[in-house]
C-alpha cells in the first residue's frame, strides 16, 4: 500500500512538473508574440496643425514604424512636411524640404511635399481639346498652365481617414475637385492613399473616378536630399535612371514630340552617375532647362515591380529606390531654388538643396497624339502607385 502510495505521489509529481513546464512554454510563446506584434506594429497619429487663411481647419499625420521611419503629412495640399529616415550609422533625420508652419505653405512656393493635380507638369498655352471643344486653363508658367493651375491640389485642404492594419498605416486623402475648376471639365473624385509598411516603404496610390470626360495626371512634389543637412546641395548624389529615352522641350519647357535617346548625352543615367558630374555640360536641353527639368521615358516592362530610379548618397550611405506604374519621371535638380525660402530652423533654401522624382505621364499629353493617353471617360478608375523605399548602404 505505501509502494502505491509513493507511486502515485510520484506520478502526480511529474505530471506537475510537465505542466509547469508547458506553462512556461507557453508564457515564452505569449512572450516572443508580443515582442513579435510590437515590432510590426506601424502607427499613425493626429495633431492641429492650424488653420487656413479662409478658416479650414488643417490636420497633421505621423506616419510611424519600428525602424526609424516616420513621415508627416498635413491636410493642406496633402504635403508631406517631413519625412525621417536613418542613417548608415542608424540616425534618423528629415530628408524632404519644408516649412515650420501653415502660412508658410499657403503662399507662393514651389509645391514643396504637395500632391499635383488635376494635371502635373505642363500644358502647352493653357489649351486642350476634348471631342473637339477647346478648354482653356489658368496660365500659372507663362505661357503655360502647370501642376493644375494656381489653386491646384497643392493649395486645398482634402479629408482625411486613418486606415490601421497592424504591419502597415495608412492615410487615406479624398477631395471632390468639381467641374469646370482651374477650367478642367468633370467632376473627379480623387483619393490619394500614403501607405508606411515596417521596412521602412512609403506607397502612394492615386485612384480617380468623373462623371465627365477630363484628363488626369497626379504625383507627388516632394523634394529630397539624402544628407539630411539642406545647407548642402544635392550635385553629390548618385542618380540612377532606368530609362533610354527623354522628352526633349522647347525653350518653354513644353514637349516637341519627339523623344531622344540619352546615350552620348548628360541625360544618360542609365548607370549611376554623380547628379552634379554633367550638369553644366554645354546641352540646349540643360540650358533650357537651367539643368535637369526633364522627363524620362521609362523602362517599365514589369510595370510596378522594375525599379526605375535609384538615390545613393555616399556620406550618409542612404538608398531611395522607387517603383512605378508610370510611364514617365520627371527628375528636376532644384535649379530655381534661389535662397529666398525659409528653413524651419533658420536660414532658406539655397540652389540645388533638393531634389524632385515625379511619377507622370509626359507633359503636355493631351496635346501630343503620340504620347500615351491621359483622358479619363465617366466610367474608367484611373489608379496608380509609385513607391519609395529607403535603405542603407554602409
Amino acid at each position: 500500500m505505501n509502494v502505491l502510495k509513493r507511486s502515485l505521489f510520484i506520478l502526480s509529481m511529474l505530471g506537475l512538473a510537465i505542466v509547469s513546464v508547458q506553462c512556461k512554454g507557453d508564457k515564452k510563446t505569449d512572450t516572443e508574440k508580443v515582442a513579435t506584434d510590437e515590432k510590426a506594429l506601424v502607427t499613425i497619429g493626429k495633431s492641429e496643425y492650424g488653420t487656413t487663411a479662409k478658416g479650414e481647419k488643417v490636420e497633421s499625420y505621423k506616419l510611424k514604424n519600428q525602424n526609424g521611419m516616420e513621415v508627416d503629412i498635413i491636410t493642406f495640399g496633402g504635403r508631406i512636411t517631413d519625412l525621417k529616415v536613418p542613417n548608415k550609422a542608424g540616425v534618423s533625420e528629415n530628408v524632404v524640404i519644408g516649412f515650420s508652419n501653415l502660412a508658410q505653405y499657403e503662399k507662393e512656393n514651389p509645391f514643396f511635399g504637395a500632391l499635383i493635380g488635376r494635371y502635373g507638369n505642363r500644358i502647352a498655352k493653357g489649351k486642350f481639346s476634348l471631342d473637339e471643344k477647346e478648354y482653356q486653363l489658368a496660365i500659372n508658367n507663362a505661357p503655360n498652365a502647370l501642376h493644375g493651375g494656381p489653386q491646384g491640389y497643392f493649395n486645398v485642404v482634402w479629408k482625411a481617414d486613418e486606415v490601421k492594419s497592424g504591419e502597415t498605416a495608412s492615410l487615406k486623402l479624398s477631395y471632390l475637385s468639381k467641374d469646370m475648376e482651374e477650367g478642367y471639365p468633370g467632376n473627379l473624385k480623387v483619393i490619394v492613399t500614403y501607405t508606411l509598411t515596417n521596412d521602412n516603404q512609403l506607397e502612394v496610390l492615386y485612384e480617380a473616378t468623373t462623371d465627365k470626360k477630363t484628363v488626369v495626371n497626379l504625383t507627388q512634389h516632394s523634394y529630397f536630399n539624402l544628407s539630411g543637412d539642406f545647407t548642402k546641395t544635392i550635385l553629390d548624389h548618385e542618380l540612377t535612371l532606368n530609362a533610354d529615352k527623354l522628352v526633349p522641350v522647347d525653350a518653354t519647357l513644353i514637349p516637341t514630340g519627339k523623344l531622344d535617346d540619352v546615350a552620348g548625352t548628360p541625360f544618360d543615367f542609365r548607370t549611376p552617375k554623380l547628379i552634379g558630374k554633367d550638369i553644366a555640360a554645354k546641352n540646349e536641353q540643360l540650358e533650357r532647362g537651367k539643368g535637369y527639368d526633364h522627363c524620362w521615358v521609362l523602362n517599365n516592362a514589369e510595370k510596378g515591380k522594375t525599379i526605375i530610379a535609384k538615390v545613393y548618397h555616399a556620406a550618409s550611405g542612404r538608398v531611395m529606390e522607387m517603383t512605378t506604374d508610370e510611364p514617365g519621371i520627371q527628375f528636376y535638380s532644384g535649379n530655381f531654388l534661389d535662397g529666398t525660402l525659409p528653413m524651419p530652423n533658420g536660414g532658406t533654401y539655397a540652389h540645388r538643396t533638393g531634389l524632385c522624382l515625379e511619377t507622370e505621364h509626359y507633359p503636355d499629353s493631351p496635346n501630343q497624339k503620340n504620347f500615351p493617353t491621359t483622358v479619363l471617360n465617366p466610367g474608367e478608375n484611373y489608379k496608380t502607385k509609385t513607391t519609395f523605399k529607403f535603405s542603407v548602404k554602409k
